[in-house]
């Protein structure tokens, strides 16, 4: 729920404010990525200490627990708002932090494609054999591997095998 910055205002305390206020656009797209860590890492130990000042207060109120000043706490109103402050200044954080990945990982991409098309560009063209005529027949080309890469028996038993299974197949 959103809160007038005069409310917000009323129930922070100093330090408080300052981390609100620099919860806050543009302060907030200002800062370094450390900076936003930091701010991070203080509004979440402060929120985290208004969340159980107001459930002390709260089982206080109801009876379940002692109360730790001179009189038990009659409400909780301020701690509960107070908390509800530091959630959504933390709230903003995050989405500025998450922010920054998304456009970091996009710069990421960005480079990497215009590292691939500097590297394709600067390769040499392929080695592509010469072409081959229709008017002077083809030329046989030689077998590199050599002439004992296979067995012909093993040639000629995968073939008839083949033909075999080909001939079952159509016979159903």
């Amino acid at each position: 729920m959103a809160q007038a910055r005069r409310m917000e205002l009323r129930l922070l305390d100093e330090t408080e404010k300052e981390l609100v206020e620099a919860s806050r656009h543009p302060t907030l797209a200002e800062g370094t990525d450390e900076d936003l860590s930091n701010l991070r890492k203080t509004l979440r130990d402060r929120r985290d200490r208004a969340r159980d000042i107001a459930s002390r207060q709260r089982r206080e109120m109801r009876g379940k627990a002692a109360p730790s000043g001179a009189k038990p706490a009659a409400e909780n109103a301020g701690s509960r708002e107070k908390f509800a402050a530091l959630s959504a200044a933390l709230q903003r954080v995050n989405a500025e932090v998450a922010r920054r990945k998304r456009f970091s990982s996009r710069d990421e991409l960005k480079r990497n494609a215009e590292k691939a098309l500097e590297m394709r560009r600067a390769a040499s063209r392929p080695n592509r054999p010469a072409s081959r005529r229709a008017k002077k027949g083809m030329r046989s080309v030689p077998n590199k591997r050599g002439p004992d890469l296979v067995n012909p028996m093993e040639v000629g038993r995968v073939s008839q095998f083949v033909k075999d299974s080909q001939a079952r197949r159509d016979s159903r």
